[in-house]
């Protein structure tokens, strides 16, 4: 199989909005796309039974208003809740149907009615403190517009699609209208010095937006590159912020994969960036007695397998089997089924880790080969 870049670079297309890279979205409530089973194969049954017992415990324990967050801090989160949408979205799950379908549409039903007036599209369930918002909402933002549009295909009640699409197109706006002068975002929904990790979650909205079909000037697409590129240092990995140095995997996970959103596939940016992550192979650090997830691991595993898996089987199959064996590791004599975060939540990253094992099953738009 060719590997998914030279795939993208084969299909895709150059028009008013992003380039468009990955197969069109077929008309609201379409079949899923059938697995590729030379990856499927990779998910071997323990992962496939941890993988059952992680979204049994997601579905489980979802917060009665539709939302995910088990604690405190996070509770009602959207960015969490949006992640364990995504998560049974990956294992087939649509709103309204399949196993957790009703799960998928209260969570789209609770990130819908957090939609603000203020600025017109924010997606936010935070109250704004003395000291502004809390958790830095722009990420909720991000990946509860990346959700939607995801859903966006999947839906095919006439007038929540109708609903969903109004919000989508005013989420978007709200991104577009944030960037900063040097192509990225920050933690507030107003232009202020980007940073490589809140970035990335916009740029993945937008490409999500426009592969759904919604209009995004190629000119955000464009800006953003020259931003993500500006914080790649010497090593290939990525830095915070534009031209400085210190490098570190979870944000050069990242700049990866934001380069793959904005269109950009091949090039020496990429292979650097897929070299530096390449020395952080999962098992080479975290294989040690007694280690523990920091509040980045989930974060930036999610983002190294998606960079892996568009990047193709030279590097996937290497990748993947590392990861997943670790994921299961680390979940090993849980009786919940949960993978564990103290510093966020265990909805957050029993979320991040399903939807890594479930990435070969080819159901996220997004990552779809």
């Amino acid at each position: 199989m060719q590997s998914r870049r030279r795939f993208l670079l084969r299909t895709a297309s150059i028009g008013a909005g992003l380039a468009v890279g990955l197969p069109t979205r077929g008309a609201p409530g379409d079949a899923l796309p059938n697995p590729d089973r030379e990856y499927v194969n990779l998910l071997t049954p323990d992962a496939q039974r941890a993988v059952e017992r992680g979204l049994a415990f997601l579905a489980n324990t979802q917060n009665r208003d539709g939302s995910f967050g088990d604690s405190p801090a996070y509770k009602g989160n959207l960015a969490v809740t949006s992640l364990g949408a995504l998560a049974l979205m990956a294992g087939g799950n649509l709103p309204g149907r399949g196993a957790y379908g009703n799960n998928v549409l209260q969570a789209l039903q609770y990130v819908l009615k957090n939609e603000q007036k203020s600025p017109p599209g924010f997606l936010n369930s935070q109250p704004r403190g003395p000291m502004g918002f809390r958790q830095g909402p722009m990420y909720s933002h991000g990946f509860a517009t990346l959700f939607l549009a995801e859903v966006f295909g999947m839906v095919s009640d006439r007038a929540l699609q109708e609903r969903l699409k109004g919000t989508i197109e005013r989420a978007v706006q709200l991104i577009v209208t944030c960037q900063n002068s040097e192509g990225g975002w920050r933690y507030e929904p107003v232009k202020q010095p980007a940073d490589s990790s809140v970035t990335i979650c916009q740029i993945m909205a937008l490409r999500a937006a426009r592969n759904a079909g919604f209009f995004v000037p190629k000119e955000a697409a464009d800006k953003c590159v020259k931003f993500v590129r500006s914080c790649q240092t010497a090593e290939g990995g990525f830095s915070y912020f534009a031209g400085q140095p210190g490098a570190a995997f979870p944000r050069s996970a990242a700049g990866v994969v934001a380069l793959y959103c904005a269109g950009v596939y091949s090039g020496p940016e990429i292979e650097r960036g897929l070299r530096y992550l390449m020395r952080f192979k999962p098992g080479s650090f975290t294989g040690r007695p007694g280690f523990i997830p920091d509040q980045h691991y989930y974060y930036g595993q999610y983002y190294a397998a998606q960079a892996m898996w568009t990047a193709g089987p030279e590097y996937w199959n290497e990748w993947f089997p590392a990861i997943r064996d670790e994921l299961l590791r680390f979940n090993r004599g849980r009786p919940d089924g949960a993978w564990t975060d103290p510093q966020v939540c265990n909805h957050y990253a029993t979320a991040m880790a399903c939807i890594i094992l479930q990435i070969p099953n080819n159901y996220l738009p997004i990552l779809q080969k």
